[in-house]
């Protein structure tokens, strides 16, 4: 690594972090916000909306890079990043903070792509597997630190300083891209998608809003359910027609013609279910089948956050020698293991065992994550590989949308009018329902393995042997 990409590393590595421990730090400070805010029965609107404008926003700010260059959108994402973040930290209401919250989703839909768009472009195919290794650590380091900084900033200064301290971060960020990322954009008349844009904003926005909210503020039979379906369905097929007509499309449809790309953005959908359904469930069967504290709950994630930097490790040192589908293919395999051995858990099973589980299903979120980060970048040219990384990173969100929202619905068909003044349940009901929960993981997760297994291509992608900038 020369200077020159140590530099970008850099910057690229403290924009991941930002947006990585951003969601582990304000779950940390929630209690001590809504006792000063107030707004409790909002709470998960902070995290949920931060979620929707990220994934809506992510497919547009990945065209806008191959339209006008890497640096001007990353640049873009990190300035309405941190005003969101200062916006925050100002905040006088719990429907302030969610509005602000919402603008700091939106610059992430910019900067998580592009990091993975600028390290296709700096750096060759034999790199960018270790290079994404060291970005993919960030997240299991941002796994364990969130919560001890959040604690920290509670404790000794005060909540608002979870969202100020991203300020100096963020701006030392942008100044290292915006002078060392060198681009040599071709001078052509653009031919900017507005009809494309506007439909699928409102088609997303639409069908993330009923996803997140059905079950929950929304019955799933109500008349605004249906409304929101419906909207979600008209919008998003009137941007399909004219993804297919327009000369510039936000989402280039032909890129899902290359194989490598069409098995991995389902892979991807299929895992972010899976990796949603883990971290949201095991630490409620944590503290109300095992009865255990909080404290153990978050215990049985850190194995997670330790054995997926490990196994980006190790697909990074690999992958030339190996190649990409033998990697991916013991990634999604571990998780399958791992997934169906949770099935057999029961409330006589030590937290043990729990956290030796999910040390290998992080390792191979390690190993698969890191290659299909890769193979993205290296199946497109320049010129399409901001749109195949953030359509690619809109589809894991998807994923995680709609897998929280059939867990959920599998969930509360249990537990669903056995709840003790709305808050607790009889531990037995809640093993029964979380027990489904498992099934499926373990179902999705073997479907995914079947997938790579079967239509994964053996050779390289198309670009691997693409000089970097």
């Amino acid at each position: 690594m020369n200077r020159y990409q140590r530099n970008i590393t850099i910057a690229l590595i403290i924009a991941t972090f930002l947006a990585a421990i951003e969601v582990t730090v304000i779950s940390t400070a929630m209690p001590v916000i809504t006792s000063d805010l107030g707004g409790l029965d909002l709470i998960s609107w902070v995290f949920a909306i931060y979620l929707l404008t990220y994934a809506v926003m992510t497919p547009i700010f990945g065209k806008l890079a191959d339209l006008f260059g890497r640096k001007k959108i990353f640049i873009t994402g990190a300035t309405l990043f941190l005003i969101g973040s200062a916006l925050c930290g100002l905040s006088q209401s719990m429907e302030q903070l969610i509005l602000f919250r919402a603008l700091q989703g939106v610059g992430a839909g910019a900067l998580m792509p592009m990091t993975f768009t600028i390290v296709g472009d700096v750096f060759k195919y034999e790199q960018r597997a270790k290079v994404q290794a060291i970005i993919g650590s960030i997240w299991g380091i941002a796994g364990i630190f969130g919560p001890l900084v959040g604690g920290f900033f509670v404790d000794y200064l005060t909540w608002n300083w979870i969202f100020y301290i991203n300020i100096p971060f963020g701006l030392i960020s942008m100044h290292l891209i915006g002078k060392y990322l060198e681009e040599k954009i071709e001078k052509r008349k653009r031919s900017i998608d507005y009809g494309g844009a506007i439909t699928f904003i409102i088609g997303a926005s639409a069908l993330l809003y009923a996803l997140l909210s059905g079950g929950n503020e929304i019955a799933w039979n109500d008349s605004i359910m249906i409304v929101l379906f419906g909207v979600a369905f008209v919008f998003l097929f009137i941007f399909i027609i004219v993804q297919l007509k327009v000369k510039e499309p936000m989402v280039p449809f032909h890129l899902f013609k290359n194989r490598h790309l069409l098995i991995v953005n389902l892979s991807g959908l299929l895992l972010g279910a899976i990796l949603i359904g883990l971290t949201a469930y095991l630490p409620l069967w944590v503290q109300g089948v095992l009865l255990l504290a909080a404290t153990a709950s978050g215990l049985t994630l850190i194995p997670m956050s330790l054995g997926w930097p490990l196994g980006a490790f190790i697909s990074g040192r690999i992958i030339v020698r190996v190649g990409t589908k033998p990697i991916s293919l013991v990634g999604v395999i571990l998780i399958a293991l791992g997934t169906f051995a949770l099935t057999f858990i029961t409330s006589t099973t030590s937290n043990v065992f729990l956290v030796i589980v999910m040390f290998f299903i992080g390792l191979g979120f390690g190993l698969s994550f890191t290659v299909f980060t890769v193979i993205v970048q290296s199946s497109v040219d320049w010129n399409n590989r901001g749109a195949a990384a953030s359509s690619n990173a809109f589809l894991r969100t998807l994923g995680q949308t709609l897998g929280i929202a059939v867990l959920g619905a599998v969930l509360n068909q249990h537990i669903g009018g056995h709840t003790n003044n709305g808050t607790n349940v009889a531990p037995e009901l809640l093993a029964a329902g979380l027990h489904s929960v498992f099934i499926i993981l373990a179902v999705i997760a073997t479907v995914c393995a079947i997938l790579v297994a079967t239509f994964l291509p053996k050779e390289q992608p198309k670009y691997a042997k693409e000089q970097s900038s």
